[in-house]
């Protein structure tokens, strides 16, 4: 599985990317506003920190022109960059046009796996159920992950599966058993799949026993 991060905190971007484990960057309106930067400084940032990976930059219109203009803008950024589109009939049509042009999509806000067929159908690169956002109305967010895995498995779709609204290291691990192509997580929850109690007290008593092994060498 991919590990993307979900933020547009440079810092954050850097941490994660210096653990050696970062595929590639999400972003959207609301956590570039977070940064309170200006956008353009924001997204030259990112890409300057991963240059060869992808990053999603999120449009903001909802009609179809204005999704073509605004994407075909946040293409000249760099090549890594990955055009994000809300499901919606217009958003399917932008698909298409851009990925006929040889830039990716990320098809983003899908609830059901009606939507992420039709996504898929429509030729996106990536498609985005978000997971956190369904358990908070009472649905299980992950038996999305599992339905949209078997259309896939059945038709073959080339589309890959970014398990997005991720809220803690279970989103994670069931994603990976799943089978779904990449997790996009906060950094927040990146410090939490690291961490483990009886890590945390397995090393404490290593150090102790260290200290008393005589004539160290180092």
């Amino acid at each position: 599985m991919k590990f993307f991060i979900d933020t547009a905190d440079i810092n954050e971007i850097r941490s994660a990317n210096e653990l050696k484990i970062l595929d590639g960057v999400t972003t959207n309106p609301t956590l570039i506003a977070k940064t309170g930067k200006p956008f353009d400084e924001v997204v030259k940032e990112i890409l300057n920190e991963i240059p060869d990976k992808p990053v999603s930059l999120e449009v903001a219109s909802t009609d179809y022109e204005g999704m073509i203009k605004e994407g075909e803008f946040l293409a000249q950024f760099g090549k890594n960059v990955v055009i994000k589109i809300p499901m919606t009939i217009d958003g399917l049509k932008a698909v298409k046009h851009f990925e006929y042009n040889g830039i990716k999509t990320n098809v983003t806000l899908i609830f059901s796996p009606a939507q992420a067929l039709l996504a898929m159908k429509a030729g996106a690169s990536y498609i985005s159920p978000f997971v956190g956002r369904l358990d908070d109305i009472s649905h299980t967010g992950m038996e999305l992950i599992s339905q949209i895995k078997t259309i896939i498995d059945n038709y073959g779709f080339n589309s890959q599966i970014i398990v997005a609204s991720i809220r803690n290291p279970m989103h994670v691990l069931e994603a990976a058993l799943i089978g779904a192509h990449i997790s996009t997580i906060p950094y927040k929850v990146i410090e939490q799949l690291v961490k483990h109690p009886l890590t945390d007290i397995g090393i404490e008593r290593f150090l102790k026993d260290w200290e008393s092994v005589p004539e160290k060498p180092f």
